[in-house]
């Protein structure tokens, strides 16, 4: 819970911080932040990614993984709410507390980001991507607040709500996965992570949030390894 105490405290800062400027970061300050914010997150998913001790399971994963998301239209769903979100952004100074609440719930909590470095802090105790994220979302928050004002701040509550349920999912789900399960996971869950520094680079936009059931493929395939290496010795 570590990542997502991390979390909530830079959402409010920078909530309190774009209230009281009343105004947003110039803009090649915010692109230099991105494009940190985007290596530090490729080193991070390199480092998980590497932990692997069977490549083809994360392939495996990773392929079954996608087709399952795109079948579900995972990632269009998510841009239907981040299209939302925008609408709502949009609407100008006047936006009431309410709406300054629901943009920002929207927007922090929408993402394959939150998803992934939640489970990864359940699992490992490794916050690393939720640190990434909590300083994209406090900059975030700074330009949020100084149009939508002080509700932004509210929205720390559903950060906490929904990534701290994630982080505890991950927890029960730690008793029940094999070590050699959580690697694999945390193997693909790098290559995942690996495609959001991508896209915080404007390198290559990937549909990681289609990639997302690939976390639950590469267990239910470590599981049925043996089955089958029983059946096909190799």
């Amino acid at each position: 819970m570590v990542g997502t105490a991390l979390n909530v405290s830079t959402v409010v800062v920078g909530a309190m911080v774009g209230s009281v400027l009343g105004a947003r970061l110039p803009q090649k300050a915010q692109q230099t932040v991105m494009n940190g914010l985007g290596l530090v997150t490729l080193v991070v998913g390199l480092q998980m990614a590497l932990q692997t001790r069977n490549i083809l399971i994360v392939l495996g994963g990773i392929l079954l993984g996608g087709l399952l998301g795109e079948g579900l239209h995972l990632q269009d769903g998510l841009e239907k709410l981040g299209g939302f979100a925008q609408n709502l952004f949009r609407s100008g100074c006047s936006s009431s507390v309410s709406e300054g609440f629901v943009t920002a719930s929207l927007v922090f909590c929408v993402g394959p980001m939150a998803i992934l470095g939640s489970i990864q802090d359940g699992l490992s105790g490794d916050f690393r991507l939720l640190a990434v994220k909590s300083t994209l979302d406090g900059f975030a928050a700074v330009a949020f607040s100084a149009t939508l004002g002080w509700g932004v701040s509210l929205s720390a509550l559903s950060v906490l709500v929904f990534q701290g349920s994630v982080t505890l999912m991950a927890l029960v789900l730690d008793r029940l996965l094999s070590p050699e399960m959580v690697a694999e996971m945390s193997a693909t869950g790098g290559l995942l992570i690996m495609a959001i520094g991508l896209k915080l680079l404007s390198i290559k936009d990937v549909r990681v949030a289609n990639y997302l059931p690939a976390l639950a493929v590469v267990p239910a395939i470590v599981f049925l390894v043996p089955w089958v290496q029983s059946w096909w010795p190799l």
